[in-house]
């Protein structure tokens, strides 16, 4: 196949793979698609060594970097940042998480990184540290979700001859990237896991396609097939973004107990929900998001503030869920589409990028049989 996206990319499949862990990253791209590390959860230092390790499993092929640096940000104090965000979350919302996890029996989980750390790059002005370890290496695309690329990435990106890309979950969202000066659109709809709008891919792929003029757009939510793809080349993406699907490969780092959840999942078993990065988010629906939208719950707080309250909790219950704990179980979730519903099994992240492809074209080739 051949695209406006295998053209920019110098790629075998216009198929994206999004993904916080680098095995994933490494395997779709030696597949011949194109591996984009999420790279927010990281620290500089570990964010270089995890895409010095993908560069060695690539050989040279190309591969990309996704930073979240949201455009809407609670404001603190920038000589004291964190303190100053921390001090911010209401004493409630602490005895409320708190509570939750007592009442579930959550034991203590030894301690990791803090969200702090991630709540500092995520503050627009916080990045930087992150994106000069992208540019260090030899990325060939540069992403940005929830909002428009921080002030400088696209005249940096373009002098190093990296692409940006941008989420867009509508038409006014797409304009401002466009004139922002992005190189490719990603039409993100309602059905993907993580941040989304309210959109359906079908509705939105071909709007922004028509706005885009020579830009190309990938297709993503709801793209976990053969037949799904050659969809969203239909309706005319130069490509596909794919996120969910990955977590039904060996390489993605979410625990067992969890990939069982997903296996066993319909694709009516996720929602929108604010409650655990403050702001609206695709993911496997749990007792976690009855507990909040109890009517005595607190409201869900702004970016970071939110994440920065329940993120120690989350390390608790992933624990506590690896390990069989039965509270923990009916907790357990993470960020994921509606295309959970079709999970059957868990695959390697090479197979399924091949399998994607080859189900494409054996569907665009049965379409041109109707003609």
């Amino acid at each position: 196949m051949r695209t406006a996206l295998t053209e920019l990319l110098g790629v075998r499949h216009p198929i994206v793979g999004f993904n916080r862990s680098p095995g994933v990253v490494a395997e779709v791209t030696k597949a011949g698609g194109f591996g984009v590390l999420a790279a927010s959860a990281y620290r500089p230092e570990e964010l270089d060594a995890q895409l010095t390790w993908i560069e060695r499993q690539v050989g040279g092929r190309p591969y990309g970097v996704d930073l979240l640096v949201p455009e809407k940000f609670a404001k603190g104090d920038p000589d004291n940042l964190v303190a100053s965000l921390r001090a911010q979350i209401p004493q409630a919302h602490l005895d409320f998480v708190n509570g939750l996890l007592d009442k579930y029996g959550i034991p203590a989980a030894p301690a990791k990184p803090a969200w702090d750390d991630i709540a500092a790059a995520l503050n627009p002005g916080g990045a930087q540290p992150l994106l000069d370890v992208a540019f260090a290496h030899p990325i060939a695309l540069i992403a940005n979700a929830l909002g428009t690329p921080p002030a400088g990435l696209v005249a940096r990106a373009k002098r190093a001859g990296v692409a940006v890309a941008a989420l867009v979950g509508q038409a006014k969202h797409a304009r401002r990237q466009l004139d922002a000066g992005v190189d490719v659109l990603i039409a993100q709809g309602t059905e993907a896991g993580g941040h989304t709008g309210t959109i359906a891919t079908m509705v939105l792929t071909p709007e922004i396609v028509d706005i885009a003029g020579d830009k190309p757009v990938l297709a993503a939510g709801g793209i976990a097939s053969g037949r799904q793809m050659a969809a969203a080349l239909a309706l005319g993406a130069a490509g596909v973004w794919c996120g969910s699907v990955w977590l039904s490969s060996a390489e993605d780092i979410a625990n067992q107990a969890l990939k069982a959840k997903f296996l066993a999942a319909s694709s009516s078993d996720t929602l929108r929900s604010p409650t655990r990065t403050g702001k609206p988010a695709r993911q496997l629906r749990t007792a976690w998001h009855d507990e909040w939208e109890q009517p005595d719950s607190p409201a869900p707080l702004p970016m970071p503030l939110q994440p920065m309250l329940v993120n120690e909790a989350w390390q608790r219950i992933d624990a506590a869920a690896s390990a069989g704990h039965d509270g923990a179980l009916l907790l357990e979730s993470f960020f994921i589409g509606q295309v959970v519903g079709s999970f059957d099994a868990i695959r390697p992240a090479g197979e399924i990028t091949r399998q994607l492809a080859a189900d494409c074209e054996q569907r665009i080739a049965e379409l041109g049989g109707l003609l």
